[in-house]
C-alpha cells in the first residue's frame, strides 16, 4: 500500500506534464534558447556599452560605473569612450565597447567587420550593441504585456465562470465588444493618443489582449465549480474569494500557461511591427523593429540591417511558439504515453 501511495505522489499532474515536456526535444531546445536570450537581456550593460565595468581613475576604484553613476566622475561628462587610461589607471570594458545610442557619422552604414561585428546603421551606431539592448526591450515588452493581460483575463474569467448568471452575461458582452475591434488597429489608435513610451506600449498591449485568457479561465471555472472538491469547499463555509483563488484557480491555470507562451510571441511581434511603423519605442532607444525599419531605405546596400534583426525576431517568436506547443502537447492527456 505504501509503495502505491508513493507511486501516486510521483505521478502527480505536474510531474506527468514535466516528464512529457522533457520528451519534446524541440521544446527543450527552444526553452534553452529563451533562457540564453533572457540572460542576454539581463546582462546587457555588461555585454555592450561604452561605460567600463570596472575602472581605476585618480587612484580610486569604481565598481560597475556601467550600472551606477558616480558623482566624482563628472569630469568625464559621460564621455567614457574617449577616456584612455594613463599610468596606474585601468578600465575593464564590456565585450562590445559601443553604446547602443552613440552615433559616429564617419562610420555610418559600414558592413560587418572586425570593429563592428554586425556592421553599423545609418547613424553610425553599432548594430550588435543595439541588438543586445533590443533583446531587453523585446523580452520585457513580451512578459510585462502578457502579465497584464493574464491578470485581467484571470480575474474577469474567474468571476464569469464562478458566479455565472448575470455576471457571466455581462462579462461575455464585454469580451465580445473587445473582440469586435481589430487588435492591431485598436493598438495603434490608443498609442496615437498617448506619449511615445515603452511603458505605454506594454500597458496597451496588455489591455487589448486579455480576452483570450478570460475565455479560457471562464471555461475552466464552469467545468470545475461543479466538481466535488469545489462543492465541499463552499459547503465548509469558505468565502468566495478563498474558493476562487485558493481552490479553483490553481486547477485552471494549465491552459493559461499555454496561452501566455503564445501571447509573449504575439506581443514581441506586435511591438516589432509598431517600431517598424514608427509607433514603437521612442528613439534613440534600441529596438529590433527600429533597426529593421532603417532597412527600408537601404534594401540594396545595407543587407545586415535586414538579416540580423530579422533572424532575431524570427528565432525569438518561433521559440515561444514551440514552447507553447510543447506545453499544450504535454498537458493533453491524449498525447501522454
Amino acid at each position: 500500500m505504501e509503495a502505491l501511495e508513493n507511486a501516486d505522489r510521483k505521478n502527480t499532474y505536474w510531474r506527468l506534464v514535466a516528464r512529457q515536456y522533457r520528451k519534446n526535444k524541440a521544446a527543450l531546445a527552444a526553452t534553452a534558447l529563451l533562457f540564453v536570450l533572457a540572460a542576454i537581456a539581463l546582462a546587457a550593460p555588461f555585454l555592450a556599452g561604452d561605460r567600463p565595468i570596472y575602472m581605476v581613475k585618480d587612484g580610486i576604484q569604481y565598481w560597475f560605473p556601467n550600472v551606477f553613476s558616480y558623482k566624482d566622475l563628472v569630469g568625464l561628462q559621460g564621455r567614457y569612450h574617449e577616456w584612455t587610461p594613463q599610468e596606474n589607471e585601468y578600465a575593464l570594458r564590456p565585450i562590445v565597447a559601443f553604446a547602443p545610442e552613440r552615433s559616429n557619422l564617419m562610420s555610418r552604414l559600414e558592413p560587418p567587420s572586425r570593429a563592428h561585428l554586425l556592421g553599423t546603421d545609418d547613424r553610425g551606431r553599432d548594430v550588435l550593441s543595439r541588438m543586445i539592448w533590443g533583446t531587453r526591450i523585446s523580452m520585457s515588452v513580451g512578459f510585462v504585456a502578457v502579465g497584464i493581460s493574464s491578470l485581467i483575463g484571470i480575474v474577469v474569467g474567474a468571476l464569469a465562470g464562478y458566479y455565472g448568471g448575470k455576471t457571466d452575461v455581462v462579462m461575455l458582452r464585454i469580451i465580445e465588444i473587445m473582440k469586435c475591434f481589430p487588435a492591431f488597429i485598436f493598438i495603434i489608435s490608443l498609442i496615437a493618443f498617448l506619449p511615445q513610451s515603452i511603458f505605454n506600449i506594454m500597458i496597451v498591449l496588455g489591455i487589448v489582449s486579455w480576452t483570450g485568457v478570460a475565455r479560457l479561465v471562464r471555461g475552466e471555472f464552469l467545468r470545475l465549480r461543479t466538481q466535488e472538491f469545489a462543492l465541499a469547499a463552499r459547503a465548509s463555509g469558505l468565502s468566495d474569494r478563498r474558493v476562487i483563488f485558493r481552490h479553483l484557480l490553481p486547477n485552471a491555470l494549465a491552459p493559461v500557461l499555454v496561452s501566455a507562451a503564445f501571447g509573449v510571441a504575439g506581443a514581441i511581434l506586435t511591438e516589432t511591427a509598431l517600431s517598424f511603423l514608427g509607433f514603437g519605442v521612442p528613439p534613440p532607444t534600441a529596438s529590433w523593429g527600429e533597426t529593421l525599419s532603417q532597412s527600408k531605405q537601404y534594401l540594396n546596400t545595407a543587407w545586415w540591417l535586414i538579416i540580423f534583426p530579422g533572424i532575431a525576431i524570427f528565432t525569438t517568436v518561433t521559440s515561444f511558439n514551440v514552447v507553447g506547443e510543447g506545453l499544450r502537447d504535454a498537458m493533453d492527456p491524449r498525447l501522454r504515453e
